[in-house]
């Protein structure tokens, strides 16, 4: 008797940035663990990236770059689709084929495009969508066409994710109501973490670790770079002796993450008794940290070679991810009226 087919889980990560500790631990590891759970798929979300990237040298190495992390933190391209967004052409026929079936008060309603409009208010702009472009206010239908071109089930978000897997089902869910007698789309579900505890780490200035802070800590720093940034995480002047608070440090917020239990159940008794400062709780943090990054940095810059296996692995991830694509733009061609043999 043949096993059911399992769910499919979608995963896109807009090339931005060079990836930090807190992409790590609030994005990285958790989408990895779904792997065990789903059928996976990864992709590189290029496009999306034109919105605010427009140097093409960066875009390129930011999407080999979050190619190259994911494969460095374990992601098995054997057993997960990896693509870029770019590679896959049927999303941008599939795109315009749902823009005619979308709401532009939908749109209106989107969280970035109102943020935008927000933004001139609060300047005092009279036009409120001053240097809005078309790829902000389109975004939501481009990314509804990822999640339903792979006929997801599943795509894990952050909240303030939510918004775009609902458009999407209700993308879906016009198109299906216009259609629905020869072609339905799935219905996809956002899987949201039940609590962010844990998940967000500290930045060099105690606030959330973000790009847009400014405050991260690259996950591939070289060792003498590492330690430098480790040293510069802000704490208070409690005397060594003093017993010091674990949690209220960033510091230990950030070791908590990265050390075994043992290391940190030690590390918290000697902290509450007195005796240790925060000079050598960052120097255990940095061990821990290079203990782990090492053999995942090792593996990024190779990858990032230009002669890596890396482009030949996106290559592959393509090729399977367009067949999946072209039944589903087969069938909707199909659907709509529009000729499929050409």
């Amino acid at each position: 008797m043949s096993q059911p087919v399992s769910e499919t889980s979608l995963t896109g990560i807009k090339p931005t940035g060079e990836p930090h500790l807190g992409n790590f631990v609030g994005a990285i590891r958790p989408a990895l663990e779904l792997t065990k759970q789903y059928e996976s798929i990864y992709f590189i979300a290029d496009y999306h990236a034109l919105t605010t990237i427009r140097d093409p040298k960066l875009l390129r190495h930011y999407t080999r770059s979050v190619a190259a992390t994911w494969l460095a933190a374990g992601l098995d391209p054997s057993r997960t689709v990896m693509y870029r967004q770019s590679d896959i052409p049927e999303i941008f026929e599939l795109h315009w084929a749902l823009s005619c079936v979308t709401a532009k008060g939908l749109m209106n309603r989107a969280h970035a495009y109102k943020a935008a409009r927000d933004k001139n208010a609060a300047t005092g702009r009279e036009d409120l969508d001053a240097g809005i472009n078309m790829g902000l206010y389109n975004y939501p239908v481009l990314m509804a066409v990822d999640i339903l071109i792979m006929e997801s089930d599943v795509v894990p978000v952050g909240k303030d994710q939510v918004q775009h897997v609902e458009y999407a089902a209700d993308i879906a869910g016009s198109f299906n109501h216009l259609y629905g007698d020869s072609y339905e789309f799935k219905i996809p579900k956002a899987i949201v973490p039940e609590a962010d505890t844990g998940r967000t780490l500290p930045g060099l200035d105690g606030r959330k670790m973000s790009k847009s802070y400014d405050n991260t800590i690259p996950l591939f720093l070289p060792e003498a770079q590492l330690r430098k940034l480790v040293r510069r995480i802000p704490t208070d002047s409690t005397p060594v002796e003093a017993p010091k608070d674990p949690d209220s440090s960033a510091v230990f917020q950030i070791l908590q993450q990265f050390a075994t239990q043992d290391v940190i159940t030690d590390t918290r008794k000697r902290l509450m008794a007195g005796g240790v400062g925060w000079g050598e709780l960052k120097n255990q943090l940095f061990e821990v940290l290079n203990q782990e990054i090492t053999p995942l940095r090792e593996r990024y810059h190779a990858l990032m070679e230009p002669d890596s296996e890396l482009d030949a692995l996106l290559a592959e991830g393509a090729q399977r991810a367009r067949e999946r694509a072209q039944r589903v733009l087969r069938s909707v061609r199909s659907a709509i009226g529009i000729d499929t043999e050409r």
